[in-house]
């Protein structure tokens, strides 16, 4: 067993107190004083220095049957986070190692080795484990190499493609020889940010009007691929601009996550017939197995700089919540990040 000195007294974690209907509300959660927890052999004690706070938390909010259990009321929510190891019961992994995990939305967590990865600060910042080469990163590769089956040559439409996610995805798809990318965003810097630092050929503000009319605009040959974060309109659009042989593959629809109602689906599937298209929904979860071929490929764009990232950092537990509605509400450019 290692340890450092100083095991604090009080640990502050979010709870989940109703759940939401509709947009998530304040008093819908709070910040709680907990015990420090005690560790059980083969666990460690991780001083979380970056929270992740993701669209997908807001299914997890909810009752309904997923693909993930609901976060249980009156206890600590999770999510991916990173920190530093003050305590272990565990062999393989000492008090100063760092770690990534799922137990954040708070300072500090009991974690099983087993579900811990020990990561490296010297090769990357600590904060990238939870964006470009995390889980964030993965889903792009995952969803655009395998998913949608992107080869060279492809045209390529990405929509939400200045979060962390979409940006990657048309990134990759540029380093990997795609004929042409495209993306939309919700504001005019973040159609500049597209356009002037990631390099996608073209993009659009999808509140300036109709998205097919902008995606037709942008795209005059058609698109080979989709990669869909956003859903409703933008997927309609997709498919009117799908060319012979197109894949879409969908990885959120943030768009329809707080409606009460179900959305209306697109109009215009019949589609898929005379294009021989193909949707299909992925889970990063699935894909882990890419995990080796994700950082040996991704890694080197990152650290030569041929692969750009932001980061949306908020500063302090306290602010855990609000930077979750931020993501709901488009405030992020890149991956959106809590520094405690």
């Amino acid at each position: 067993m290692t340890e450092s000195p100083a095991r604090p007294a009080v640990n502050r974690a979010w709870h989940l107190l109703s759940r939401p209907v509709g947009w998530p509300k304040p008093e819908d959660f709070a910040l709680v004083e907990e015990e420090v927890p005690a560790l059980a052999e083969g666990q460690v004690l991780v001083r979380n220095r970056y929270l992740s706070v993701d669209p997908y938390m807001r299914g997890r909010m909810s009752a309904a049957k997923s693909y993930v259990a609901p976060f249980e009321l009156g206890k600590a929510m999770q999510g991916g986070a990173v920190g530093e190891v003050v305590e272990s019961r565990a062999e393989g992994i000492a008090a100063g190692d760092h770690v990534l995990h799922f137990f954040g939305w708070r300072e500090y967590a009991a974690v099983d080795a087993r579900h811990a990865v020990k990561v490296d600060p010297e090769a990357a910042p600590l904060s990238t484990y939870l964006g470009v080469l995390g889980m964030t990163g993965l889903t792009a590769y995952v969803g655009l190499l395998r998913t949608a089956s992107f080869k060279e040559g492809d045209a390529v439409f990405v929509s939400g493609a200045a979060g962390a996610v979409g940006s990657q995805v048309g990134q990759i798809a540029k380093l990997k020889g795609a004929s042409r990318v495209i993306g939309s965003a919700g504001s005019d810097e973040k159609v500049k940010l597209l356009l002037e630092e990631y390099g996608f050929d073209a993009a659009f503000n999808y509140k300036r009007g109709p998205v097919h009319e902008q995606l037709r605009a942008a795209a005059p040959d058609g698109i080979d691929v989709y990669f869909d974060n956003v859903g409703g309109d933008h997927l309609e659009a997709a498919i009117g601009s799908l060319n012979r042989d197109g894949r879409i593959a969908v990885c959120g629809m943030i768009s329809v996550y707080n409606n009460t109602e179900p959305a209306p689906g697109p109009r215009n599937l019949a589609r898929l017939i005379q294009t021989r298209g193909r949707i299909e929904g992925f889970l990063v979860g699935d894909h882990y197995d890419l995990q080796p071929q994700f950082v040996q490929e991704v890694g080197p764009w990152v650290r030569d700089g041929r692969l750009k990232y932001r980061e949306t950092v908020v500063e302090g537990i306290e602010n855990n919540l609000e930077a979750f509605l931020g993501v709901l509400r488009g405030d992020n450019t890149g991956k959106m990040i809590v520094k405690l």
